[in-house]
């Protein structure tokens, strides 16, 4: 079986963003970049079923710029096997990744397509359900557990209530939840070996895309500042205080 895992370049987890002057969008000059959290948990479950002999090829795709091969090479560094960047510099949105994903699918005919529930760029948890619409596939999205047997796929779900397990008949689209699994580093020999494992470059126009946005980005701008707390002596006073307010 052959897995395919969406993997998206943003801003490192760790880096606090900025926002532009003018309030555009995210200031990305001399941030650092790394794989959307979410995706490499995907990933990492992607080579572990693959350890497990369920899988025998992991692909890894990525849409985005010329420098989303860096993270490209560290799925690949992980343990994927090949890698395809549809390149743009444009803002995809994703409607237009998942079309381009359903077009890559097509082509590749995975048994699995393993990503990362949301983006921490974006939030819009969207890409996942919207690929599984176009190729008419079953999807279990917030995975917190996966287990292949056969033909068909066990999905622990993450829930408002709880968990939830459901099964799906393969092909299917699997999103992952933090609780999945923890991602491995890659090893400095895999690192290098990475170098020279295949990487092909398309265009979203090889796939039949248009790419351009449907939304517009009116203005973005930092959230307010929280105020100070106020330190009260004793129950009494901040009972006072909570009625002063109106609170209470």
């Amino acid at each position: 079986m052959k897995i395919l895992v969406p993997v998206k370049r943003v801003i490192d987890y760790n880096v606090k963003p900025r926002v532009k002057a003018d309030g555009t969008g995210v200031d990305l000059q001399n941030v650092k970049m790394s794989m959307n959290p979410f995706d490499e948990i995907a990933v990492e479950e992607a080579i572990r079923l693959k350890e497990k002999g369920v899988a025998t090829e992991i692909v890894a795709v990525s849409v985005g710029p010329q420098k989303a091969q860096e993270t490209l090479r560290t799925a690949l560094a992980m343990g994927a096997d090949r890698a395809i960047l549809v390149m743009t510099d444009d803002e995809v949105e994703p409607l237009a990744v998942a079309k381009i994903l359903k077009a890559i699918a097509d082509e590749e005919a995975p048994g699995l397509v393993i990503l990362g529930k949301q983006a921490i760029d974006d939030d819009s948890n969207q890409t996942g359900q919207m690929l599984a619409a176009l190729l008419g596939r079953p999807q279990g999205t917030f995975a917190s557990a996966v287990t292949v047997e056969g033909d068909s796929v066990t999905v622990t779900r993450e829930v408002d209530g709880g968990l939830e397990t459901v099964k799906l008949a393969m092909p299917a689209v699997v999103t992952t939840d933090l609780r999945l699994n923890e991602p491995r580093y890659a090893s400095l020999p895999n690192i290098m070996k990475a170098k020279s494992k295949p990487l092909a470059t398309k265009a979203p126009a090889d796939y039949g895309v248009d790419t351009a946005p449907r939304l517009k980005t009116l203005k973005v701008a930092e959230p307010p500042v929280r105020s100070a707390g106020i330190k009260v002596a004793d129950v009494d006073a901040l009972v006072a205080k909570l009625k002063e307010m109106g609170v209470a």
